[in-house]
């Protein structure tokens, strides 16, 4: 299929395109790589009567430290985030998950923030936000505001960014010192959306126990899942091979996964089961492991 039609607008700003978007009343979508968005104007899944193009918004492309937490703005190429070494050195969860988005050609062109607005379940940005507690920054008509991302992804490629406004910025909290990072996922080929994911972090405390835990599931539910109650059940506990399958149970019992062309739910469900305890193996031995060294 082909797009139905649609105006092209080039912002001059942030404050240009927030004005172009008020105007439209909600008829007007934001184009920043248009790795998500051109398929679906492809097959019509969204038909806007304008698009607005942020390709003109440099100030909009950085990697800031901010002390606790690196500030990515939001026209900053996925590619650049995954190979900076700010980011490399203070979330290594972040770069990680990166390296599991499409192909490189994709997070050459890609944005962060497209990403992150495009709010897909299945995608490895959004689980990373929820895993450390990252805060996203919009800016609108009522000026800027910023949404904890626990309350940003709202469901299905649905987010709180509203019609009239923009994804400027994401603010992602620095890992502490000794943490260690795993991804596991499970796709029928590389660079496809995972059917089930499993993104982890672990640091293990002076006394040999689960001193902080993040555990995020991804593809089975509507949004990113945190594990909550498995986080619960390890903190403040010595890693062992039964703690790894109770805090997978857990973890799976808060998922709500849909079956579809890809694979039923009771597959991703028993995917995600897997996945999980291989993700906390890998960082509570690795952990284990850096602690006793």
């Amino acid at each position: 299929m082909k797009p139905a039609p649609f105006d092209h607008v080039r912002a001059r700003s942030v404050e240009h395109a927030v004005e172009i978007l008020a105007a439209e009343d909600g008829d007007a979508k934001i184009l920043a790589g248009g790795q998500s968005l051109v398929p679906l104007l492809a097959m019509r899944m969204a038909q806007p009567t304008v698009l607005v193009d942020l390709g003109g918004c440099a100030d909009l492309a950085y990697v800031r430290d901010g002390g606790d937490h690196v500030e990515i703005g939001a026209m900053t190429r996925t590619r650049d985030v995954e190979i900076s070494p700010l980011v490399r050195s203070t979330v290594p969860l972040l770069p990680l998950a990166l390296s599991y988005v499409g192909h490189v050609t994709i997070r050459n062109r890609g944005t962060f923030g497209g990403t992150v607005a495009h709010a897909d379940p299945a995608a490895e940005v959004p689980a990373v936000l929820r895993a450390l507690d990252a805060t996203v920054v919009v800016t609108g008509p009522r000026g800027t505001r910023t949404v904890p991302a626990a309350d940003f992804f709202l469901g299905f490629l649905l987010s709180a960014v509203e019609p009239d406004e923009v994804l400027t910025a994401v603010r992602v909290p620095t890992q502490a010192p000794g943490t260690v990072v795993a991804v596991e996922e499970f796709a029928r080929r590389h660079g496809d959306f995972a059917m089930a994911s499993v993104l982890g972090a672990a640091r293990i405390g002076a006394d040999g126990t689960v001193a902080d835990v993040r555990l995020v599931l991804g593809g089975v539910g509507p949004t990113p899942v945190r594990a909550d109650d498995a986080e619960r059940l390890l903190v403040g506990r010595a890693p062992s091979e039964e703690l790894v399958r109770a805090a997978a149970d857990a973890a799976v019992e808060a998922t709500d996964p849909t079956g579809d062309v890809h694979a039923p739910a009771d597959y991703r469900r028993t995917l995600a089961r897997v996945l999980t305890r291989r993700c906390l193996s890998t960082v509570l031995a690795d952990t284990t492991r850096s602690h006793a060294a």
